[in-house]
């Protein structure tokens, strides 16, 4: 690597610095040396780059890192906290609601019609699927009432008006009926949708 820049007066000035940050090796770190020797100007510019890095060095060192009071922490803690703990006063509560209520409104008003998209939309959306369960809920439960009442009333007739024996068939028919009605009334629904 060729440091080196020749300055009118011959002078190689770049290879003060690289001599001084220990990047001249070999051939390049000889050939400098000797060129120090012969030249006054770069030995006194060598001269001035070193006591500027000693004097930088001395400055650095002798600088002392920033100490912070021991009870430091707890006094930034004791004023966030009166900061935060704020409203004492009815009247700075009320100030307080009416700047939130006034930039609530102030943010509705600048959401135009991208609130009307954002909010309501989807609130319209939710209703009606909400409408809907209910609706299939309230007839799912209506026709299994009504078709229960029917299956009761037949049964209950047919027990009245028979004998022991037809009785209990028609129990039993009855019971099977009644567990596959909510089957039966959901595959309706479910076809109808």
């Amino acid at each position: 690597m060729n440091h080196s820049t020749i300055t009118n007066n011959g002078c190689e000035r770049e290879d003060i610095a690289a001599y001084l940050d220990g990047e001249l090796t070999g051939e390049e770190l000889t050939s400098f040396e000797t060129h120090l020797k012969s030249c006054d100007a770069c030995a006194a510019e060598l001269r001035i780059q070193r006591q500027l890095l000693c004097t930088l060095d001395v400055a650095f060192n002798e600088s002392r890192a920033f100490e912070l009071p021991r009870d430091f922490t707890r006094v930034i803690a004791a004023h966030a906290e009166a900061n935060i703990s704020g409203m004492h006063k009815q009247s700075e509560r009320r100030r307080a609601m009416k700047i939130c209520v006034v930039l609530a409104l102030l943010s509705f008003a600048l959401l135009g019609a991208a609130a009307r998209a954002l909010i309501f939309e989807p609130a319209r959306s939710f209703l009606r699927v909400a409408e809907s369960f209910l609706d299939l809920a309230w007839r799912t439960i209506y026709d299994a009432g009504t078709g229960l009442a029917v299956i009761v009333r037949v049964l209950g007739h047919a027990i009245v008006s028979a004998s022991h024996g037809l009785g209990l068939l028609l129990l039993l028919a009855f019971i099977v009926s009644i567990s596959l009605l909510p089957l039966l009334i959901a595959r309706y629904h479910r076809a109808q949708i």
